[in-house]
C-alpha cells in the first residue's frame, strides 16, 4: 500500500486509542487527535517503538477554528484517505422532563457538530486521494430510543443522519461513507462519564454481562471496514455483544 494517513478522532482512550493502534498495523500513517494531547504522546511513542507512523495534534473537534488550522496542516503527512469520527460522548441519564439542556447541548456539539466540522474540513483532502472513506461511529442509541437516554439518541441519531446524507450527497464522487454502530461496549470512560463519575451506577450497565464488546472488537471492524476494496462500501454494520440482542434485552448471569 502507498503511503496513507488516517486521521482518527478522540484517540487519546477507548475505541479512538484502540482504532488507532488497528490503522497503524494495517499501514497506515495515523494521525490522532484529541484534548488530552499528553495521552496521545504516550501512543504516539507506543506506535513508533512497534515500528508505526503516527503524529499528534492536541485538538477539540468543537472549535471549528480549531479544525480548520488543523486540517490546513495535513499536507505535511502523506495523502489522507481516512478519517474515523469516534470523538463524541454521553452524558446523564435525566428524563427528558428534566433533563438539564446544557448537558444535551455538550452532547449535540460533540457527537453532531463535531463530526460535522472535521468531516467538513478533511472532505477536499479525502476527494484529492481519489480514494478516501469517511468513518461515522454512532451508536445503536441512535437506531432505537430508551427511556433516560433522550438526549444522547438524538445526538447519536443525528450523528447517523450526517452518515446516510452524506453518502447521498457524494455519489459518484472517490468517497465512502462507512457508519458503525456499537452496542454495549465497556470502556474505561464512557458509563462513568455519563454517570458523572459514579463508578457504582457505571459498573451495573455491564453486571452479568459475561463478554460486553471492548474497544478492540469495535477497532478491529473499523480496520476490516476502511481496508475492504474501493469499490466496496459498508454502509451501516450494527455491532452488539452476543449477550444483547437490542437495546432493552441483554442477557445477563445470575451472580454465583
Amino acid at each position: 500500500m502507498s503511503p496513507r494517513t488516517a486521521v482518527v478522532t478522540g484517540a487519546s482512550s477507548g475505541i479512538g486509542a484502540a482504532t488507532a493502534r488497528k490503522l497503524a498495523e494495517a499501514g497506515f500513517h495515523v494521525v490522532l487527535t484529541a484534548r488530552r494531547a499528553d495521552r496521545l504522546e504516550a501512543l504516539a511513542k507506543e506506535l513508533t517503538e512497534q515500528g508505526s507512523s503516527a503524529s499528534v495534534y492536541g485538538l477539540d473537534v468543537t472549535d471549528r477554528a480549531a479544525v480548520d488550522a488543523f486540517a490546513a496542516g495535513l499536507d505535511q503527512y502523506p495523502p489522507v484517505h481516512v478519517l474515523v469520527n469516534n470523538a463524541g460522548g454521553a452524558v446523564g441519564t435525566e428524563p427528558v422532563a428534566t433533563a438539564d439542556p446544557a448537558d444535551w447541548r455538550a452532547m449535540f456539539e460533540v457527537n453532531v457538530l463535531g463530526v460535522l466540522n472535521v468531516t467538513q474540513a478533511l472532505l477536499p483532502a479525502l476527494t484529492a486521494s481519489g480514494d478516501g472513506t469517511v468513518v461515522v461511529l454512532s451508536s445503536t442509541a441512535g437506531l432505537a430510543t430508551y427511556e433516560g437516554g433522550g438526549g444522547y439518541v438524538a445526538a447519536k441519531h443525528g450523528a447517523h443522519v450526517i452518515a446516510e446524507t452524506l453518502r447521498l450527497e457524494l455519489s459518484g464522487k472517490p468517497v465512502r461513507v462507512i457508519e458503525i454502530a456499537p452496542g454495549m461496549v465497556r470502556t474505561d470512560e464512557f458509563a462513568l462519564t455519563r454517570f458523572r463519575g459514579d463508578a457504582d451506577r457505571a459498573a451495573a450497565v455491564y453486571a452479568g454481562v459475561a463478554e460486553p464488546l471492548t474497544a478492540d472488537d469495535v477497532a478491529d471492524t473499523v480496520s476490516w471496514a476502511v481496508t475492504r476494496p474501493a469499490h466496496v462500501n459498508v454502509d451501516l454494520l450494527v455491532l452488539r455483544p452476543r449477550a444483547q440482542a437490542s437495546n432493552y434485552k441483554v442477557h445477563r448471569e445470575e451472580p454465583q
